[in-house]
């Protein structure tokens, strides 16, 4: 029987074929079982972070099939998850907490293989297997913030404009209230505050004696406030993520407050919610130059401060007393200075600037 096609089309098929076999076979080599260690609060993993694990690992007898410092982070791969899960217990001993020690499936690709770009399908919790959360936003405290900002900006105002008042309070959730003695006053509240805050609705009233003034926000400001809420929420989540080095995360939005995080390959389902869910403080306090320094080496601190230690475990005392706390931080993000380094830019409600 005669060939129906010339000999170069066959062989193009075969061509396609033999590449697309190729690229398949990352699939067949399966996952190893993995930990995957990333440093925490600021701190990096180096040489001297994957010494401490190996030393810790041999000490225990506990076998590994690779260990590499990659991105910032170490992959230590395993034969098996019962070896696999006894490291995690001894790793997390042996770092401390300064470094994040998280359960995951690596792939077993050969490096032959990803020299060429061939890697194996991302699956996603169906087939793989993981962690699903659903978060949703404290709306109603993003509010009450907002609104007790408000109200540290309006006794300012009305201070800088000599305008007198008998108290300031919430009203209802997104709302402001302001006392006054008299309707003259009451007329210059009004003038001063609504030429000040053009994204509020004012209401006066002066039934019955009493002279006040209520601020509400608009609805296309409250919707502003309610995204980015939202939006900075995922940016905090997506960053955490990140550093339990899962491969195709799914951070999402769904709905008006909520988000979706799909983690797969992820086992270590308690570690997982630990890390997304932990709440971050930021305190600004004043550095006590008059303490003794040798004798902070010591534990010893000054009535009145405390010992702390900076990122090189260096003693530095400072103050008890608390100067500004992160609930008066309005809003932050990240740039660069004039020398190209990474900064973070921060603004402050009115009670103290």
């Amino acid at each position: 029987m005669l060939n129906r096609y010339p000999l170069w089309k066959y062989l193009m098929v075969l061509f396609a074929i033999g590449i697309a076999a190729l690229y398949a076979l990352p699939n067949l080599y399966g996952e190893d079982p993995a930990i995957q260690i990333t440093g925490a609060r600021g701190a990096s993993v180096d040489m001297s972070t994957l010494d401490t694990v190996t030393k810790a690992l041999d000490k225990e007898q506990l076998s590994l099939k690779s260990i590499a410092l990659e991105n910032g982070s170490i992959l230590v791969r395993f034969n098996d998850t019962d070896t696999q899960i006894s490291a995690r217990d001894v790793i997390s001993q042996a770092l401390g907490e300064n470094s994040i020690v998280a359960l995951n499936l690596a792939p077993a690709t050969p490096n032959w293989l990803e020299s060429i770009g061939a890697n194996p399908m991302k699956l996603g919790l169906d087939l793989r297997g993981g962690v699903h959360f659903l978060m949703e936003v404290d709306m109603d405290a993003a509010m009450e913030k907002l609104v007790g900002q408000q109200e540290e900006a309006f006794r300012s105002e009305l201070r800088e404009d000599r305008i007198r008042y008998r108290s300031i309070r919430p009203s209802g959730k997104d709302g402001v209230e302001v006392l006054l003695r008299d309707a003259e006053q009451l007329a210059e509240a009004k003038a001063v505050l609504t030429t000040k805050h053009p994204d509020m609705d004012f209401f006066d009233s002066d039934s019955n004696g009493r002279f006040a003034l209520v601020a509400r926000f608009k609805e296309t400001r409250l919707q502003e406030i309610r995204n980015y809420a939202v939006e900075q929420n995922i940016t905090i989540l997506r960053n955490r993520v990140n550093e339990l080095g899962v491969a195709e995360p799914l951070v999402q939005r769904q709905g008006a407050s909520r988000i979706v995080v799909e983690l797969p390959g992820v086992q270590d389902t308690a570690r997982a919610k630990e890390i997304l869910g932990a709440t971050a403080t930021l305190e600004f306090r004043e550095v006590d130059s008059s303490a003794d320094l040798a004798a902070a080496a010591n534990g010893r601190a000054p009535a009145g401060s405390e010992i702390k230690e900076d990122r090189d475990g260096r003693p530095v005392v400072l103050k008890k007393r608390v100067i500004l706390g992160g609930a008066s931080i309005t809003d932050a993000s990240s740039s660069a200075d004039e020398y190209g380094r990474p900064q973070v830019n921060i603004s402050l409600d009115s009670e103290r600037w």
